[in-house]
């Protein structure tokens, strides 16, 4: 692609997130998302093979018909309200179908369908801004209106979303789908604790990000895109593998990772609203992510496939610098200590 064409495309990217994030009025919000709709399709369709094709075509349709939904839904609250204000969301109807839009965006469940495929199709570079930067937009309007949803639907969507996330990860040898029913997964946890605390929702949501850019940014680095990849991936760089390790248990939750802390208060907050069984399922189904992650984290760092070759090591070619991995990798591994300072600015 031409290098003018893709900054184009990426500040177009980025203006529709930001337009999105600074408006008070839905049609603006709408204008946001569709420009960053619009910007991520060239993107994934610009290597030109056949699966890009098809993730791109199944991507453009679903978020159609998601911006469709919310849309339509904006203006039918405007008609019982008079208003295109996005705090003012009075009407059952009107919420109830705005809050599915935005689900189908998030690729919350059981609107999470269509992710896996499309992740699959698409190179690493763009699953990391599919992963991260596109879920901006929409989780902000979430958190904006968050106080007006419904809450046993937000729950039960987060709930299933957790468990599906971790159920479908478990037989995948793709590490870009594990990686999208993380996404999933990790979306459960924001959606569930959004009507309580927001606050928790976005340290979730930042943490998230964190994790996966620096994963991401691993991936590229040894070019890894299946299991069996990443078991010869210590030949390539020995010192990205154990850290790769570290960062798959945090985005796991085990502790004393970064990814520990938003699940644990997480789960403080529900206690504390007296909905024990709830924190109880999902600190069980925690634990089918986990188990995906530590399957790739054993085949990363903790076995040594059979090879023919000579050398133990390749030849250390010099792969993509990334200056801020150092940075995200620190940030996914070493917040925990400073927890107590994180709750006082809440």
């Amino acid at each position: 692609m031409s290098p003018y064409a893709l900054s184009i495309l990426l500040s177009s990217l980025s203006t529709g997130t930001i337009i999105t994030f600074i408006s008070n009025h839905w049609f603006l919000a709408w204008v946001g998302l569709e420009l960053n709709t619009l910007a991520m399709i060239p993107l994934m369709s610009k290597t030109h093979h056949p699966r890009a094709t098809e993730a791109t075509t199944k991507y453009f349709l679903m978020q159609a018909a998601a911006s469709a939904l919310l849309l339509f839904s904006t203006t039918l609250n405007a008609w019982y309200t008079g208003e295109w204000t996005i705090s003012c969301m009075q009407n059952t109807i009107p919420t109830l179908m705005l809050t599915i839009a935005l689900m189908i965006k998030l690729a919350v469940a059981p609107f999470h369908l269509w992710l896996p495929d499309v992740i699959q199709g698409l190179d690493l570079m763009t699953c990391l801004i599919l992963l991260t930067w596109q879920k901006l937009a929409p989780m902000t309007l979430l958190i904006q209106i968050g106080s007006e949803l419904n809450p046993t639907l937000l729950i039960t969507f987060g709930v299933l979303s957790i468990i599906l996330g971790g159920w479908g990860g478990l037989n995948q040898p793709q590490v870009r789908k594990i990686m999208a029913y993380s996404s999933i997964a990790h979306l459960g946890w924001m959606t569930v604790v959004l009507i309580y605390f927001p606050q928790l929702t976005t340290l979730n949501l930042l943490l998230y990000l964190v994790m996966t850019a620096s994963m991401f940014f691993m991936l590229l680095n040894l070019t890894s895109t299946s299991i069996n990849k990443t078991a010869i991936s210590w030949t390539k760089f020995s010192s990205l593998a154990p850290m790769m390790m570290i960062i798959l248990m945090s985005l796991g939750g085990l502790p004393p990772t970064s990814g520990f802390m938003p699940k644990w208060l997480i789960l403080e907050e529900l206690v504390k609203q007296d909905m024990t069984l709830i924190a109880t399922i999902m600190s069980l189904s925690a634990l089918l992510s986990l188990f995906f992650y530590l399957r790739l984290s054993y085949a990363t760092s903790l076995t040594t496939p059979p090879t023919l070759q000579n050398s133990k090591f390749l030849w250390q070619l010099s792969g993509f610098n990334y200056q801020m991995m150092s940075t995200m990798i620190i940030i996914s591994t070493m917040l925990l200590p400073i927890l107590p300072t994180i709750l006082n600015l809440f």
